[in-house]
């Protein structure tokens, strides 16, 4: 199969177009730097002339209330490239939980853009992850001071980056699932209590302190962020991701709770 990878030079992105070359298709990686851009169409057209499937990992350069735009932009401007070309498949990366939580504006934007590629007229996937092992070091440094880090307790069931291009990688290669397909982290921990694992594991000083208000995840209610009842667990342990990627730090561009922190 013939796959454009729009977003597909970032985080997800780089790992999904590996994945799906290395099973003996054609991914093409799609991004500003090669002259695609989701909001004013251009390059589209070309990324999506001759292939089977689009794999939309694209991003939001804010959080803010710009974000319903860039989705309703991004997303119609993609399905019509993808119509006029003939493309029988359109994957989205999403959030698990994401609609469970409309005081944030991001949020409330990755669900508008669910609903709008359901209304498509492209056949659909959606793969919703839980949140990314990657990004807790930026996370902490949100509410961080020089002795302390203030965390909720939120439940959290982080999952690997390589486990979420794996699974994005799969789902694309399959039929269209017309609906939604849950991935998460094979272990839920409360997020300050992911905090002092991250801490003792970097040798770090700083103490954890609980603050339910502190933060972004303080506007979570209960376990939405963690996977379903039907989701398919990945296989690595935060612990162990830990022990891989020791003496690294945050990604030098955070962005914790958008799916990819690919480029638009």
């Amino acid at each position: 199969m013939r796959f454009a990878v729009v977003g597909g030079t970032g985080l997800i992105g780089s790992k999904v177009v590996k994945k799906l070359n290395e099973a003996g298709h054609e991914a093409v990686p799609h991004s500003k730097s090669t002259g695609v851009d989701v909001i004013t169409g251009e390059g589209l057209d070309r990324a999506a002339a001759g292939a089977d499937a689009i794999v939309d990992l694209t991003n939001s350069p804010t959080f803010d209330d710009a974000s319903p735009t860039f989705f309703q932009r991004s997303t119609d401007n993609l399905l019509e490239a993808g119509r006029k070309a003939g493309v029988r498949h359109v994957v989205v990366l999403s959030i698990v939980g994401v609609d469970q939580v409309p005081e944030l504006d991001y949020y409330r934007a990755k669900t508008l853009q669910e609903e709008i590629l359901a209304a498509g007229p492209l056949p659909y996937s959606i793969v919703r992850a839980t949140q990314f092992m990657e990004f807790v070091d930026s996370i902490m440094s949100w509410t961080a001071d020089a002795g302390t880090v203030r965390l909720p307790t939120t439940p959290i069931q982080p999952i690997a980056a390589q486990d979420v291009a794996d699974a994005v990688a799969a789902v694309a290669a399959g039929e269209p699932l017309q609906g939604i397909h849950n991935i998460a982290g094979p272990e839920v921990h409360p997020l300050d209590e992911l905090g002092r694992i991250t801490l003792a594991a970097r040798s770090d000083s700083r103490t954890v302190t609980t603050d339910d208000t502190a933060g972004m995840f303080a506007a979570v209610r209960g376990d939405v962020l963690t996977g379903r009842a039907d989701a398919s667990l990945a296989p690595t342990r935060y612990a162990d991701w830990l022990a891989a990627h020791r003496g690294e730090g945050a990604p030098p561009t955070p962005r914790p709770y958008r799916p990819a922190g690919d480029e638009t």
